[in-house]
């Protein structure tokens, strides 16, 4: 009997081992089967966020072509042609004629062109109010257009203040040139 206590121990020994290393497989199965569902659940989001990243690149993308656009020409609307007040971006009856002519030509000669209405002031007053009146010069260029037929979604418009000067400010007749809008043809 003296004997079979330490015999017992050394076959209970690897029996036992055998048991708590079954348990640490177990465990360890477990723990890499959670991190690997995590890390499908990564790859899934992964993978949509990449679908939308490449959808919104697509769409970028066509509408950097459609901007793009070739150049057919400009007309440059100052006080010559269609005349605005100092801080004013009233058309006047001169001017409607102008822009109605103009809208006439453009739907005759080019049915799917694309205006960018550009709005430009002389350097009186501060940077924001003239490029709040340089926008609203270029918008009622852009809506008189648009009651001569030319559609709305073929325009756009922006104001670029009393940046770009085409003569100086120092004179009435310089600033006189810089109230302008020139409206871009783009085909």
């Amino acid at each position: 009997m003296k004997h079979f206590k330490p015999v017992a121990a050394l076959i209970a020994l690897p029996l036992m081992l055998s048991l708590t290393a079954c348990a640490s497989h177990k465990y360890v199965d477990e723990k890499i089967g959670a991190a690997n569902s995590r890390m499908d659940q990564q790859d899934s989001r992964l993978t949509q966020l990449d679908a939308t990243t490449q959808d919104a690149l697509n769409r970028a993308t066509a509408a950097g072509k459609l901007a793009e656009g070739k150049f057919v020409y400009s007309v440059v609307l100052t006080d010559d042609s269609v005349k605005f007040d100092t801080g004013k971006a009233v058309l006047s009856d001169e001017a409607r004629a102008t822009l109605a002519q103009l809208a006439e030509r453009l739907k005759t000669d080019n049915k799917n062109v694309y205006l960018e209405v550009q709005g430009y002031t002389d350097s009186t007053g501060t940077d924001d109010l003239n490029y709040k009146l340089g926008a609203e010069r270029a918008d009622s260029v852009r809506r008189f257009l648009n009651t001569q037929g030319l559609a709305l979604n073929r325009m756009s418009s922006i104001s670029y203040g009393s940046e770009q000067p085409v003569a100086g400010n120092d004179t009435s007749a310089g600033r006189s040139a810089n109230r302008r809008v020139v409206i871009v043809v783009l085909s």
